[in-house]
């Protein structure tokens, strides 16, 4: 009889049908004529039970034979059990073995981390690693969604570029053919020509920062999405961040209920961030508060992850933290009208310890005042005529910001270090595998 082959996320519509699936024994036990077989594809989990005395003798001898992570083809009879892991399980008639798995370096007792990520390509496999990928995964879809609801147009940014974009401290040289290149820092500079002819654009890809960083914050490789926007002025940037986090975050959790369950997210402390009104503090008052809190910081300090904890824990949303000192800010930002001194910056503070998960600004639309930072900051300016020309003809107000997506993503997941929210993380000690 021919048996339809399925995937554990088609479950739902063969109840009491004879099916087949592929995957690999993620765990099992015995019970005297029993064989409980948890089966994973992929997809999501399946247990599949096998009893002697209802299967053939050879097929009993491959139930016995199994291994963590052998591949296997199995069929049976799928049923509805509320009491099954999932709700439903399988009852095996027949079995398959693709390849018999040598012992998984894996096992179920505690690995340090530094051999965790060695066997990185295999620690995929877990179910926690399994739920934080597919976060990931949806809040790339999200993300996407939301600009090309919006009409936004995709614009990718090239990788390697002739200059820096946040500073020279941070950059990964190559060698492009006898000249100097650098591993792309950020999309920006490239959006802003594409905005004047395309209105709203965003790119989306890996972006490289060579700083030596151990933190639990920081890669050496990072994927960031990057909007930008003609016309748009500094209060309506923080309005689109305000409106992408809380759509973003709302498809997470309404798509990812059962993986955010799996990793044990308390999704309760999500919830305040779909509903909008973040709160928005300036500079000068967050420096306030945190000085009332008894840190030792002053008007023109940068924030450290501390300051970012403290200013976001008062809250059960992100926070909107403007108009930073133009001194600790990027070259291309917008001063202030009422304070020059000062940038149309904004950082966005995720709660519960995640810190900053955007950067944005409005973008400065004079041609002398970029012309001066570039020179103050010793940027080579015949590297930056192409990013200059966007001043020369037809200058314009417009404005964007940057989100790290696995900040995003150990956030939504709950998770303490952005090596889990990333593929294959790339650490100043890490290249492997």
């Amino acid at each position: 009889m021919s048996r339809p082959v399925i995937t554990i996320s088609d479950l739902a519509g063969h109840v009491d049908q004879p099916v087949t699936l592929r995957g690999w024994v993620y765990n099992w036990r015995k019970k005297g004529k029993l064989r409980f077989i948890i089966l994973r594809d992929g997809f999501g989990y399946l247990q599949c039970i096998v009893f002697r005395p209802e299967v053939d003798e050879e097929v009993w001898e491959k139930a016995v034979e199994l291994t963590q992570e052998t591949s296997i083809e199995i069929s049976g009879k799928l049923v509805a059990d509320e009491r099954a892991p999932g709700g439903y399980e399988l009852k095996v008639d027949n079995l398959k073995i693709i390849q018999i798995a040598p012992e998984f370096p894996i096992g179920k007792k505690d690995h340090g981390v530094d051999f965790l990520l060695n066997q990185r390509h295999l620690w995929l496999r877990s179910k926690r690693q399994h739920a934080i990928m597919r976060v990931r995964s949806e809040a790339q879809f999200a993300i996407r969604d939301f600009f090309q609801q919006r009409a936004y147009t995709l614009i990718d940014s090239p990788i390697l570029t002739p200059a820096a974009c946040e500073g020279t401290s941070t950059l990964f040289e190559t060698d492009y053919f006898g000249e100097p290149a650098y591993l792309s820092q950020s999309g920006q500079l490239y959006l802003e020509p594409a905005v004047a002819a395309l209105g709203k654009v965003y790119c989306f890809g890996p972006t490289f920062r060579a700083e030596k960083s151990k933190t639990r914050r920081h890669l050496t490789e990072f994927w960031m999405v990057e909007p930008e926007v003609a016309w748009m002025q500094f209060d309506g940037l923080l309005d689109l961040c305000e409106d992408f986090i809380s759509s973003v975050i709302s498809r997470i959790l309404e798509e990812c209920a059962v993986d955010l369950e799996r990793l044990e997210r308390d999704i309760s402390k999500l919830e305040p961030a779909t509903k909008g009104s973040f709160p928005r503090i300036d500079y000068g008052d967050a420096v306030k508060t945190l000085q009332t809190l008894g840190q030792e910081i002053e008007f023109g300090d940068d924030f450290g992850a501390e300051h970012e904890t403290l200013l976001a824990g008062l809250h059960d949303r992100p926070v909107l933290v403007t108009r930073y000192p133009a001194d600790i800010k990027a070259f291309y930002m917008q001063p202030d009208p009422t304070d020059p001194t000062r940038a149309l910056a904004v950082d966005v503070l995720a709660p519960e310890g995640y810190g900053e998960i955007i950067g944005g600004s409005e973008r400065s639309a004079s041609l002398e005042h970029l012309e001066h930072q570039i020179e103050i900051h010793g940027l080579p300016r015949d590297a930056f005529k192409w990013y200059l020309d966007v001043r020369t003809y037809g200058s314009f107000p417009h404005s964007g910001f940057g989100m790290g997506l696995e900040r995003f993503v150990a956030w939504m997941c709950g998770i303490s270090h952005l090596r889990e929210a990333i593929p294959y993380p790339r650490m100043i000690n890490r290249l492997y595998p």
